[in-house]
């Protein structure tokens, strides 16, 4: 049976403060959760009841061998999670400072295991027959999964649902410069394209958010999708339909992970066929529940948390 959703990209753990508003460096407890965000969309769209999947890769250690225990424990098929013997498994770190300072530290080094993915290890099969297949702008950054992301997404041919999640990080970029001819041809391939306002800008050359939804248009895909924070979420599509949602009210508390909450909601309510606006507010009602609760992982809702959240009006 084909899964309703596969998403290829970064998995590692996250070490969350359990204390807000301190300083990492006063920091004493932190919690382990499972993190990245190609895990946390194939993760949140499994809390909503989906069959998913992740293609990636992390070190042979107990890092690893943990992510591996809290993928089956989340219900996301890892048989495409594969080691890679000679890199340890990232390690990410982050301040809390609601409702809207969260500073990343990444520890990537000398190379992140999910940028060794090959694309003659790639189940092409798999790939092609999944509902939605969802990759991210992280995986372009750097050989080989440069090769292997567009590889898989030539393959897919644009069948089916093929999201990429712009995923900006500059950081991740040795010549940030360089990205966006890389984001332009995945862009040839995907039929839906998901950024916020930085990411759209560096995928199109465009902030404004309807300019920057008609160049994603044109590049070629059939629905765009322009998150603008504190503004709601922008929908536009090839056919016309568009929908422009305002934010769930909701009191922050950590939010990081909140889009990927999202993206998992979107593939949820895309995998439904509800209307645009339907899945708009399904899809910023999870990112902000996500928004309210420390972690990202563990905190992706179910159904029945988002229909209440919508149900209220707020997050509560």
């Amino acid at each position: 049976m084909a899964y309703d959703l596969i998403t290829m990209g970064r998995i590692g753990v996250d070490l969350y403060p359990l204390q807000t508003g301190v300083p990492l460096a006063q920091v004493t407890t932190f919690g382990k959760f499972l993190g990245g965000s190609a895990a946390n969309v194939a993760v949140a769209a499994a809390r909503l009841g989906r069959r998913t999947a992740l293609i990636s890769r992390t070190g042979d250690d107990p890092f690893g061998t943990y992510l591996h225990q809290a993928l089956g424990g989340f219900g996301v098929d890892d048989r495409f999670v594969t080691p890679v013997a000679e890199l340890p498994t990232p390690v990410t770190f982050c301040e809390v400072f609601p409702p809207d300072d969260f500073p990343l530290y990444f520890y990537r080094q000398p190379k992140a295991p999910d940028l060794e993915i090959h694309a003659g290890d790639l189940d092409l099969d798999a790939i092609r027959d999944t509902r939605v297949f969802w990759v991210t702008g992280t995986g372009l950054s750097e050989e080989p999964s440069r090769t292997a992301t567009l590889a898989a997404l030539a393959h897919r041919a644009r069948s089916g649902t093929t999201v990429l999640d712009l995923d900006w990080r500059p950081m991740f970029w040795r010549d940030p410069e360089a990205a966006r001819p890389h984001y332009a041809e995945a862009l040839r391939h995907a039929t839906v394209a998901v950024g916020n306002l930085d990411e759209v800008e560096v995928a199109t050359g465009l902030r404004e958010p309807h300019a920057a939804a008609r160049a994603l248009l044109a590049a070629g895909v059939r629905l765009a999708v322009v998150k603008q924070g504190p503004k709601g979420v922008l929908a536009v599509g090839a056919d016309g339909e568009s929908a422009e949602v305002p934010p769930l009210p909701v009191t922050v508390l950590n939010g990081l992970g909140a889009g990927d909450a999202f993206g998992g909601a979107l593939c949820h309510g895309l995998l439904a066929g509800w209307d645009l606006e339907t899945t708009m507010r399904h899809a910023n009602a999870a990112g902000a529940i996500v928004a309210s609760r420390l972690e990202c992982s563990s905190a992706m809702p179910t159904a029945a948390e988002v229909a209440a959240a919508l149900s209220e009006g707020a997050v509560r």
